[in-house]
């Protein structure tokens, strides 16, 4: 392997994780923010649907130049003006300054995503093996990053507005730095989302595909499995959404924590996310995709239905974790199955699963924004409960061949000790 392809891939985590923290940096100021522009959840809610719709664009946008320029151009540039537009959202003092605040920034962020997604595709086809997993737990290694860096301005008393834009100047430094060691081809297959971790499956197709082998052919019924796929990531990433944006202002609304303990809330989400990232690929290996969204959706609906009926912090932390770690390997394995379930239709597939997933991601905070009309914030994670209830019982969509083996197997090996100790 050479040194340039090593280079390549060390620049590659430092984008994600560069993404990540400009985008937890803003998620850990919304409570100050809120509360200086003085606007209802409800109203946040509606900006933060604004902040997404600019990210979709973005998203279509840096995809196009990404085909023609070559990421080694598009990312680069992306990471710099995302890097610029953070201090935005943290200057307004009127909500439709704000609105537009956030739509610059979502804009830029979405380019961001979608070119360093699409650098990462190339260098793993490079690498001839799945590396992706890795790239997004760098991601969610950058919002742990922002929770520690916000919760340390909070506490010293500076205003958004200097946090961000300190954070802002250090992402454009490192931006820049990190691009030389860019891969210059441009790559012929661009990420499918922008936030959702792309396809890591260790399943035989995806084997197979990296050796070079022929892949089993489509089932019937692909087009049908897939839309339940993408039911099910518009599910799991509608939570995701929520937990982004809600969870620093949970504690400091319901709970009455402090700015600086609140961001923490966030912190405590990411990081469970990241080591639920790294250890997906083994688990997946040895239990199967099934498992891991069965067992996965479980523990998040256990988590936030902590954080929902818990009065003390210290369980809501708890809560907040667990709810990171069921969730963290559930959207990658939905990718994965519609990648491979049909291998003429690989790209189609995944796109189908991926846009509906987003659309989840959007309507996530405003649905909650919304339902505070109605209730306390912490009784709306009711619906984020049932969605993740739904998400388990509905896991077996993804149960594959090699799960049934696996079964077939402890099956047998549960006889074979019955017959045994008789």
């Amino acid at each position: 392997m050479n040194r340039s392809l090593r280079s390549a891939r060390v620049a590659t985590f430092v984008y994600f994780s560069l993404c990540g923290t400009l985008m937890g940096t803003w998620v850990v100021n919304i409570p100050a923010i809120e509360e200086r522009v003085g606007i209802s959840h409800a109203t946040l809610g509606g900006l933060l649907v604004v902040l997404g719709l600019g990210a979709f664009v973005g998203m279509q946008v840096a995809g196009r130049l990404t085909d023609s320029l070559g990421a080694r151009v598009v990312v680069p540039a992306t990471g710099v003006l995302c890097s610029a537009a953070l201090v935005l959202p943290g200057l307004p003092r009127e909500p439709w300054a704000l609105a537009g605040a956030l739509l610059v920034f979502g804009f830029c962020n979405g380019c961001l995503d979608v070119s360093m997604n699409a650098h990462a595709v190339h260098v793993e086809k490079a690498y001839g093996r799945p590396v992706m997993s890795a790239f997004h737990a760098t991601f969610s290694v950058g919002g742990v990053l922002a929770a520690l860096v916000g919760a340390g301005t909070a506490s010293a008393g500076l205003s958004p507005a200097v946090g961000m834009a300190a954070m802002g100047a250090l992402g454009i430094v490192i931006a820049l730095v990190s691009a030389r060691a860019l891969l210059p081809a441009a790559p012929t297959v661009a990420a499918p989302t922008a936030t959702a971790p792309a396809t890591t499956d260790t399943d035989s197709a995806r084997e197979a595909a990296f050796a070079g082998e022929a892949p089993a052919p489509a089932r019937r019924g692909t087009s049908g499995r897939i839309w339940m796929l993408a039911a099910l990531a518009l599910m799991v990433m509608l939570c995701e959404g929520a937990a982004n944006d809600w969870s620093a202002l949970h504690l400091k609304d319901v709970l009455g924590a402090p700015a600086s303990t609140a961001a923490f809330a966030y912190g405590t989400f990411a990081a469970t996310m990241t080591i639920g990232r790294l250890l997906a690929d083994r688990l997946v290996a040895r239990f199967g995709s099934m498992a891991i969204l069965r067992y996965g959706a479980a523990t998040a609906a256990v988590g936030i239905t902590i954080v929902t009926v818990s009065p003390w912090m210290w369980a809501a932390f708890t809560g907040w974790a667990l709810f990171g770690l069921g969730l963290s390997g559930c959207v990658p394995q939905l990718f994965s199955a519609a990648g491979h379930a049909d291998p003429a239709a690989a790209g189609a597939n995944v796109s189908r699963v991926a846009g509906l997933g987003y659309v989840g991601m959007l309507a996530g905070p405003a649905v909650i924004g919304w339902l505070t009309h109605f209730t306390a914030l912490n009784h709306t994670f009711v619906l984020l409960i049932l969605l993740c209830a739904i998400t388990s019982v509905a896991a077996g969509i993804l149960r594959t061949d090699s799960d049934r083996t696996r079964r077939k197997r402890r099956t047998r090996h549960t006889r074979e000790m019955a017959h045994g100790s008789h």
